[in-house]
């Protein structure tokens, strides 16, 4: 049953990118950046719902109310594609720091541009370094939230919180602009380039917002509220 729910899943997601692709360039010209991300975002829900449906993949979040009405900057652990979409379903507008190859994906890519991601070249880390901090400063200023992975690529559920690179504790200093942490354990059931989908129960942790003054010591204290969460899910 795992495979034919995880066929039937892929399908239909993979099916539906075109779709839902031609929705978000058609509409781009007419609606404003907030609602262009609900648009992708009802999309996200369908998905996440027949994950649901087909593969026995449920999710429990704890601390939505900690989700302010302000643009925050989203951090999160990266475990694989499960948490990719759904963190996009939080908070409207969001913009994603992204590898750049994705915009070149025909139809796919062009409709992710116009929801104003950051791409970056992941082979050189210190002019992509500069680059998020230059255009989250931007999305920040123009009213949007910004999602970052600190660990920089996808970790092994095994491997708990890997380091963290201080973009978001210098973003949140320099725009006076709180950290949201978020953890999960979603790679135990989506695990990274793995076609099974295992049914189970995602836990999600939505902290409370991080502010100060010092870069460094703002990030170490994001990374620890992170590593204690993640220990007890």
């Amino acid at each position: 049953m795992s495979f034919l729910g995880s066929l039937l899943f892929n399908i239909t997601l993979y099916s539906s990118l075109p779709f839902i692709s031609a929705v978000i360039l058609v509409a781009y010209p007419f609606v404003s950046a907030k609602i262009l991300s609900k648009i992708a975002s009802f999309w996200i829900s369908f998905i996440l719902k027949l994950l649901r449906f087909l593969c026995g993949l449920d999710w429990e979040v704890k601390g939505l109310s900690n989700i302010p009405n302000s643009p925050v900057i989203v951090i999160s652990n990266h475990q694989g594609q499960w948490e990719s979409l759904y963190l996009q379903t939080l908070i409207h507008p969001i913009s994603s720091i992204i590898k750049q190859e994705l915009l070149w994906i025909p139809f796919f890519g062009w409709a992710l541009a116009f929801m104003r991601p950051i791409p970056i070249n992941r082979k050189n880390k210190f002019q992509s370094l500069r680059k998020v901090i230059d255009e989250a400063n931007k999305r920040l200023n123009d009213g949007s939230s910004v999602l970052i992975f600190p660990e920089g690529t996808r970790i092994k559920p095994e491997n708990g919180i890997a380091e963290f690179s201080n973009s978001c504790g210098l973003l949140s200093v320099k725009n006076n602009i709180p950290i949201l942490p978020i953890c999960h354990n979603s790679g135990k059931f989506w695990e990274n380039k793995k076609f099974i989908k295992k049914s189970g129960l995602i836990n999600v942790r939505i902290g409370p917002l991080f502010k100060g003054d010092d870069p460094k010591v703002l990030t170490n204290e994001v990374k620890a509220w992170m590593e204690k969460e993640y220990q007890k899910i």
